[in-house]
């Protein structure tokens, strides 16, 4: 149905914008305008302002801006239709007629909402009374306090046939069972559809009762029942909590997406108002957008049981279609074995928020579920894998989203799955290039030096990669920043991170023959009889872990050797260099820049023969 724009402009007139936003709003006096706290967002200092002669609200902090029926349905979360409808009447007018389907339609569904409005009163009278004896001590075992059993309509319905049914004598049985409240046997025999069950009132997003949720407290299957789908009540459309979570959602722009009623009042008695649960199915696509209605990237949290993982991958893959530049999800996952309401009551609100810190994008989640577990070992497995993820990007429907999605699995795929890792050449030095000190025996530092002659770290380093050459391919950035001042040594570590490279799975004895075969044979011996540190790298009786520790925390050492010999020989040539230009002060500076990096390797070695 359309609305003239000249009857939406007789309706904006007749109800100032400030009335409608005051009930929600404190409003104070700014000149010709009022102005408020933005209940869009939070706010300390208010932005909001309001201004009845224009008819519009707008807020300088966040930008949000409209009139009066635009408060209702992006604030309140009503329908267009219906906030037309609250307007029009608050101004005393008539809205235009709808079609006869149209208005037979509304007035069915507002005779089912009186009925099932009367029946929630019932439950709540007989949740107090004695007969509710096991529903209240249930709550209370879930530690749910009396008001928020007041503030969520809680109640019980007795365990009989009846009852309902007998109370609600004046409601024709086809009504009732229009309204789901009652159910019919193949013999047209009518009986309460709820029965020994706490019951949870579902309001739509007027707050209107339109169905119930009923959780039963014995043995009994199935544990949660609800209304039955009708003109009224239809459970793909629906949230629970959507009519008291929306306004908060709003202003935090925040909205979490729990599995069940009781997540949701367990959050809320726990200070956190923004929850919302679907009813006992998957997210339906009506549901995402009615949560996207409200913020732009909704939390979607379930259970960290199977089931709940099933539930949060199913509302994932039903969401792809419907994205939209700025709408999208969030993921989180309950530690296994607990849900929301367990994790407030042991760790209080605090608890739960840490959960929704660690909420991932939709496309991380996507990415971690299609790719889990995932086959790899040839072309063919990985190719399954990249159709899977080609198949979920190419179900979204926006064209640009869609693009970006195919984009980033291509390139998570290519990088995971596909790419060879990246090494820097090996450049080996040439005979010759050993290097020597520029000024031999300028200073005691350098003197030390070429006295301590080759590096015992180096050689153990180097029998440690022909004992196990695996650990070459582990290390292999590493040892290539290495340059042995050994020639002979220099052209084994070249041939061996050569041969690793080519062949990371490559064995002692196949790295010795290939190394006899280039005539490097001689020099790797001579590396393992000079080895006089006998590190347990080099023993093969030493387990793998053990040994991939302990050559680490050498190489580590040799690494530092390297670059303290270079920074050394910088610093002499530089010291060499004040000598020639007569500036004492950085003679000095210079002379002790020496001793101090002498000193750092003496400490080394010395660690290094302690240890």
């Amino acid at each position: 149905m359309s609305l003239s724009p000249a009857f939406l402009d007789e309706l904006r007139a007749r109800v100032p914008v400030s009335g409608v936003i005051g009930r929600r709003v404190k409003l104070t006096r700014a000149g010709r305008e009022m102005k408020g706290c933005c209940p869009f967002h939070n706010e300390k200092t208010p932005s909001f302002y309001v201004n009845d002669e224009k008819g519009f609200y707008h807020c300088f902090g966040c930008g949000a801006h409209g009139d009066v029926i635009r408060f209702m349905t992006d604030n309140m979360g009503l329908p267009f239709m219906e906030a037309v409808k609250q307007l029009a009447a608050e101004a005393g007018l008539e809205v235009p007629a709808l079609s006869p389907e149209a208005r037979h339609k509304a007035e069915v569904a507002d005779s089912l909402a009186e009925l099932t409005a009367r029946a929630a009163t019932w439950f709540q009278a007989q949740l107090a009374s004695d007969g509710g004896n096991n529903a209240r001590a249930y709550l209370e075992r879930r530690g749910v306090r009396p008001a928020t059993v007041k503030a969520f309509g809680l109640g019980y319905s007795p365990d009989s046939r009846t009852a309902l049914r007998g109370h609600l004598k004046d409601a024709t049985a086809d009504t009732l069972l229009e309204a789901g409240l009652i159910g019919k046997t193949d013999t047209d025999e009518t009986y309460d559809r709820f029965r020994g069950r706490l019951m949870f009132p579902i309001r739509d997003a007027r707050g209107r009762v339109v169905g119930f949720g009923g959780r039963a407290l014995g043995d009994v299957q199935p544990k949660y029942l609800n209304s039955a789908d009708g003109p009224l009540f239809d459970k793909g459309r629906l949230l629970y909590n959507l009519d008291q979570a929306g306004p908060t959602a709003r202003k935090a722009n925040r909205l979490i997406v729990v599995e069940g009623y009781m997540d949701v009042i367990g959050l809320a008695q726990a200070g956190i108002a923004e929850a919302v649960a679907p009813l006992g199915t998957a997210m339906t696509e009506t549901q995402l957008m009615l949560a996207w209605r409200l913020v732009d990237v909704p939390v979607l949290c379930f259970d960290g049981d199977a089931a709940g993982k099933r539930a949060a991958t199913r509302a994932a893959m039903r969401a792809l279609p419907l994205l939209k530049p700025g709408k999208s999800l969030r993921i989180a996952t309950l530690p296994s074995g607990q849900d929301p309401d367990d994790i407030c009551r042991t760790g209080g609100a605090a608890a739960f928020e840490a959960v929704l810190a660690s909420a991932v994008p939709l496309i991380d989640h996507i990415w971690a579920t299609e790719t889990a577990g995932m086959d790899t070992a040839t072309p063919e497995h990985r190719a399954r894998g990249r159709q899977h993820l080609r198949e979920a990007a190419a179900s979204i429907g926006d064209p640009d989203v869609r693009a970006l999605y195919q984009a980033e699995f291509s390139q998570r795929f290519e990088a995971a799955f596909m790419a060879r890792p990246q090494r820097p050449a090996w450049t080996p030095q040439k005979p010759g290039e050993r290097w020597q000190p520029p000024i031999p025996g300028a200073t005691p530092a350098l003197k030390a030096l070429v006295a301590r002659g080759n590096d015992p770290m180096m050689d153990a380093v180097l029998a440690g990669v022909l004992a196990r050459p695996v650990l070459a391919d582990l290390h292999h950035d590493a040892l290539a920043a290495l340059r042995p001042e050994d020639d002979g040594a220099a052209a084994v570590l070249t041939a061996v991170l050569a041969a690793t490279a080519a062949d990371p799975g490559l064995e002692n004895v196949a790295l010795a023959a290939h190394l006899t075969e280039i005539g490097l044979a001689a020099e790797a011996e001579r590396i393992r009889r000079g080895n006089n540190l006998r590190l347990s790298f080099t023993r093969a009786e030493t387990p793998a872990d053990v040994a991939e520790a302990d050559f680490a925390m050498t190489l580590a050492q040799a690494t530092a050797r390297a670059g303290l010999v270079q920074a050394l020989a910088e610093a002499t040539l530089r010291f060499q260099a004040s000598l020639d230009e007569a500036d004492w002060e950085a003679q000095q500076n210079l002379r002790q820049e020496v001793e101090s990096l002498d000193a750092a390797m003496l400490k080394l070695a010395e660690s290094r023969r302690d240890g």
